[in-house]
């Protein structure tokens, strides 16, 4: 019997294409599009992209002035539960205006707020958020805080700088979406 290489060539990418092919589209359909549509009908989000990996989910969000980060990550939590599973939830936020007044008063209070973060000493970050206000006028700052995260939203007249920081402190010692 004489064996044909291209048959089996043609064979092999044939179902190599169809298993990629299937693959993708029930990555598509089953996880991304559902994922996708619980963050833009979350209150507060203009526009989220949904990347799955291996053992976090990331949202790329783009969030209007007046969202509540901490429901916004509440809700895509609770709502995705099914999708998300045991891995880690975690929201990149895209600031639709720079603000250069925002980003000096977040490095201003940004040494008080990982001091908080590393002695796990919470209660200090709302005194941090209260110095900010009153030595920056006309800044609102806020921050919230559940179980995994804390959740700061400074605010001037023009943009907002949302940053969500996980509660257990990286090792490296610098938040990757500050």
């Amino acid at each position: 019997m004489k064996i044909r290489p291209l048959p089996i060539v043609l064979t092999a990418v044939i179902t190599a294409a169809l298993l990629v092919g299937g693959w993708f589209l029930y990555r598509n359909e089953a996880d991304l599009k559902p994922l996708d549509r619980i963050a833009t009908s979350t209150p507060g989000v203009i526009d989220a992209k949904p990347v799955i990996g291996r053992s976090s989910v990331t949202l790329d969000l783009t969030l209007n002035r007046d969202a509540n980060l901490r429901n916004v990550y509440d809700t895509i939590a609770t709502e995705g539960d099914d999708i998300i599973g045991s891995k880690e939830l975690k929201l990149n936020i895209t600031e639709s205006e720079a603000s250069g007044k925002l980003e000096d008063v977040w490095a201003s209070m940004l040494f008080e707020v990982a001091q908080a973060m590393d002695h796990r000493s919470y209660a200090d970050i709302p005194k941090a958020m209260q110095e900010a206000q009153s030595k920056y006028p006309g800044i609102q700052a806020s921050s919230e805080m559940d179980d995994t995260n804390v959740y700061i939203t400074l605010k001037d007249d023009k943009a907002v700088k949302y940053v969500v920081l996980p509660r257990a402190s990286n090792t490296i010692g610098v938040w990757p979406n500050a």
